[in-house]
């Protein structure tokens, strides 16, 4: 009865990576203007933070300035943390239904690449904004940094002391025991 209960409960795993992908499917809906403000309103909270921690007070053109110089990063990496988040919440279904090793891995990073290459497209339909191959490359190395983490991390919590492994682990990683 145990068995079948948690069987029953295997589709669930599939709604975290669902609701990111929500998210960002919500986020690429946003214009060229709400997009660039969201960025541009966190670059202002670091700048406002760091002028607090230097005990600053910059005039309003060099905070400008430095908001300018903050937007890419934050925009990029915003895309990278999305992706890295997406591609940990694919690998626990993917896990469940019983992929191991280096083939959890490639899924997990090529379903990513896949979804930012449609979410891009997505972007073309939308004002102010245009699909751009570089903002897929940045989503798909957010999701290998992710996987290579979740296969990480598995052959870590695998060891005991430091030659023995888990024998769970063994066969998540593809390890042999």
């Amino acid at each position: 009865m145990k068995k079948s209960f948690l069987h029953r409960l295997k589709p669930l795993t599939f709604l975290p990576a669902i609701l990111m992908m929500c998210v960002i499917f919500s986020f690429s809906g946003q214009n060229g203007e709400q997009s660039s403000g969201l960025s541009e309103k966190v670059a202002r909270g670091v700048i406002s933070v760091t002028e607090r921690a230097l005990d600053k007070e910059w005039e309003e053109d060099t905070v400008n300035k430095y908001i300018d110089v903050l937007q890419f990063p934050i925009r990029k990496g915003a895309h990278m943390s999305e992706y890295f988040v997406l591609c940990c919440l694919v690998s626990l279904p993917l896990y469940v239904y019983g992929l191991r090793g280096i083939r959890l891995f490639a899924a997990a990073v090529l379903f990513c690449a896949g979804f930012a290459a449609t979410d891009e497209f997505h972007q073309s339909f939308i004002g102010g904004r245009s699909p751009s191959v570089r903002d897929v490359c940045i989503d798909t190395a957010g999701a290998v940094i992710a996987g290579g983490a979740v296969r990480l991390l598995c052959v870590l919590s695998g060891k005991r002391g430091s030659t023995q492994r888990h024998e769970g682990c063994a066969d998540s990683c593809g390890a042999q025991p």
